[in-house]
């Protein structure tokens, strides 16, 4: 499918207004269609892969950031099946441990990096810290930060800071060779309500209904915000972010997967140089004449 890229990514110092961007955006494309173009994305993942870990120079993080329901967990399985879990590994970030607390917030998710050759998704992500961290300033007095002994401590500039402190964690990464790749999925209220529901009327999703759920749609205004600050902030050259429809899935599959191939096509990815002809052929003619 011929995507226009333009039209999902956050442009460095853009401004970022969500309500201008279309959640249940589909295009012209089917159904059908998708489950198609999902599979062609699938099969030059895993090529890339392959050439990826042999090439072993460089390393991609993929973080999804996301309202509740808006499908990250499907968009993970859908688009990234098929590939090698050998070098593909999924975080799951989840209210930090005590453990996880006595370190900076970054630590975490510094130690989670994927090596050369990996492919690293952040399923939530360092970008909490300035999300409900941010919309829920209380969260900040588990840190046990130095100048920050109540919730409005956090004012304009602390948030400034963080924001520069994620750029820079970023930078380093793409500086050492890691692939940066940003996507927000972009649900409607509508849409979180309809899959809210969904898990608490079919049994068998009753599992994935928390009531924090219905207390950050509460505050959807507040994180609206916040997502929409926090993009403005971190959207750069070598972390770019992509700002996907999320209210179809299937279309939202279709993009996720397009958007990680075209950042695949754009290293130049190799194979390592084999030994000299003469040493294969003399180890082929070892392997013929063994008895």
């Amino acid at each position: 499918m011929k995507l226009d890229f333009d039209k999902y990514l956050i442009k460095p110092g853009s401004k970022v207004i969500l309500k201008d961007y279309d959640t249940g955006y589909e295009g012209e494309l089917k159904k059908k269609q998708a489950k198609e173009e999902v599979k062609n994305n699938i099969a030059e993942l895993v090529a890339f892969q392959e050439k990826f870990w042999a090439d072993d120079r460089y390393s991609m993080l993929i973080v999804l950031q996301a309202r509740d329901a808006a499908g990250k967990d499907s968009a993970i399985k859908h688009v990234m099946s098929g590939l090698n879990p050998q070098s593909c590994r999924v975080h799951s970030y989840q209210t930090p441990t005590r453990n996880e607390l006595d370190h900076n917030y970054l630590w975490r998710h510094f130690r989670d990096l994927p090596a050369r050759g990996e492919i690293g998704i952040f399923n939530r992500s360092h970008y909490e810290n300035v999300l409900a961290t941010k919309v829920n300033p209380q969260f900040l007095l588990n840190e046990k930060l130095p100048d920050v002994d109540s919730p409005g401590k956090a004012d304009e500039k602390f948030w400034e800071v963080r924001y520069e402190q994620i750029n820079n964690f970023e930078k380093h990464l793409y500086q050492n060779g890691c692939i940066i790749i940003k996507i927000f999925l972009n649900v409607s209220k509508d849409k979180q309500k309809e899959r809210l529901l969904d898990r608490l009327n079919i049994e068998e999703k009753n599992w994935k209904f928390s009531s924090s759920d219905l207390i950050a749609r509460a505050l959807w205004d507040e994180y609206e915000k916040a997502y929409e600050e926090m993009m403005e902030k971190t959207s750069t050259h070598y972390a770019p972010w992509y700002v996907v429809p999320a209210d179809k899935k299937f279309f939202t599959r279709v993009v996720i997967g397009e958007i990680i191939v075209k950042h695949f096509k754009e290293l130049d990815l190799r194979y390592p140089l084999p030994e000299l002809p003469e040493q294969l052929v003399r180890a082929k003619e070892i392997l013929m004449n063994e008895k």
